[in-house]
């Protein structure tokens, strides 16, 4: 099926999927970040102490995940959808309202757990369950909700923070979700009874072959596979978060202006796009596990350019390469559970991978938050990453089972 045919026949549930990356965006670090100085302010929180909030709320957010992850296997997508989106709704509002320590870690907890966990489930394993030739293509294009989010908010919560204020934005994030965002999804879900009921007899068809050698989530953490994948699986998200939630620190030590910055999230997001855009055809052709063999080596550029330079141009580069590497990495990390473990139990599984990757986002901004109020500088932070990166591809590359190699 050419690319045309297949967006014709598909763009409603194609947009579900981007919409769900998209509006993720409302519970992702680089987002919550562009409150942090304000939060930081009104409750007198270092960065150390903010980052500990940070960890914790997120820490509990990929607990629940194991659980309300697996739950997509068995309710209706379109409630499940619905339920998420309520959630948050309110949590949203109720960062506008927080008064205190406590209500700010069960708030960041919420927008954690519904934003960057569920949303962003959602929008992986439905597009991994459903197609499956196509996977590749289906999980770039509903990729591009990322970095759509990421060079759209941040200018735009900048300029809203300024105008009316960080608790006012917060207020009127739920407000959309509750009005927009949620009819929107629901009614992108138009026919997914007739989808759903395609994927059954599909499964049915092979259900007596695949009872024997069925994945469950006990039995993925004896598979030695899983812990090689784990390093290049969850090297972006950590890293990436620790940079994006100390961007105001990192803009600061660097002497540049924040306003300046924060655009570059649009060239972080064009590269994504380009880059998710390219690693959807190269799953479809190679596999995922090829393209995890590769995909973290623009970062390391990235990062390694930000480790030797205060020059602003270095901004612009280190987010295009992050950006690659991140478009990659959205994609091959969404395909590389569907193509290992089968779809049968996909939401169970994937759940699994996207706790470990949200427990990654809660140690990372402590991690680096200790380290900045140590003295360590950003320079030896992205150092230090570009070592770490090297050591998981090396990892993928060489000491994957060469049984599994391959398609």
């Amino acid at each position: 099926m050419d690319i045309a045919t297949f967006l014709r026949f598909n763009y409603r549930f194609l947009l579900f999927g981007l919409a769900a990356a998209f509006f993720s965006s409302f519970g992702q670090t680089f987002f919550i970040s562009l409150s942090s100085q304000y939060i930081r302010t009104e409750y007198s929180l270092s960065h150390g102490e903010f980052g500990l909030i940070y960890s914790c709320g997120t820490l509990a957010s990929a607990c629940m995940l194991i659980w309300a992850g697996r739950q997509i296997d068995f309710m209706d997508l379109r409630l499940y959808t619905f339920i998420v989106c309520l959630g948050l709704a309110a949590f949203s509002v109720g960062m506008a309202f927080s008064n205190s320590v406590g209500w700010l870690l069960i708030i960041i907890f919420g927008l954690r757990f519904t934003g960057q966990g569920l949303l962003s489930h959602i929008s992986s394993v439905s597009m991994a369950r459903y197609f499956n030739k196509s996977r590749g293509a289906a999980l770039s294009i509903s990729s591009i909700g990322y970095p759509l989010g990421e060079a759209i908010f941040p200018p735009l919560a900048v300029a809203t923070i300024v105008i009316i204020g960080w608790r006012e934005m917060w207020l009127n994030i739920g407000i959309l979700v509750i009005l927009a965002v949620t009819p929107s999804m629901l009614w992108l879900l138009k026919g997914h009874t007739k989808r759903h009921a395609g994927l059954r007899q599909q499964s049915s068809d092979v259900s007596a072959s695949a009872s024997e050698g069925q994945w469950t989530q006990i039995r993925i953490l004896k598979d030695i596979r899983f812990y090689i994948m784990l390093p290049s699986y969850l090297a972006i998200p950590f890293i990436g978060t620790g940079f994006f939630f100390h961007q105001v620190h990192l803009a600061n030590t660097k002497g540049w202006d924040l306003d300046l910055f924060v655009n570059f999230f649009v060239v972080y997001a064009v590269c994504q796009t380009l880059a998710a855009i390219s690693a959807g055809m190269l799953v479809d052709r190679f596999t995922a596990r090829t393209v995890m063999k590769f995909y973290l080596l623009p970062a390391m550029i990235g990062l390694s350019v930000l480790s030797v330079s205060n020059q602003i141009w270095i901004a612009a580069i280190f987010m295009a390469f992050l950006g690659i590497s991140s478009g990659a990495v959205s994609v091959a990390n969404s395909a590389i559970w569907a193509e290992i473990y089968g779809v049968a139990r996909l939401g169970s599984i994937k759940a699994m991978g996207t706790a470990l990757m949200v427990l990654s986002t809660a140690l990372s901004p402590p991690v680096m938050g200790i380290a900045i109020d140590a003295g360590v500088s950003m320079e030896t932070l992205a150092f230090a990453a570009v070592c770490f990166f090297c050591s998981a591809t090396a990892v993928m590359g060489f000491f994957f089972p060469k049984e599994y190699r391959g398609k």
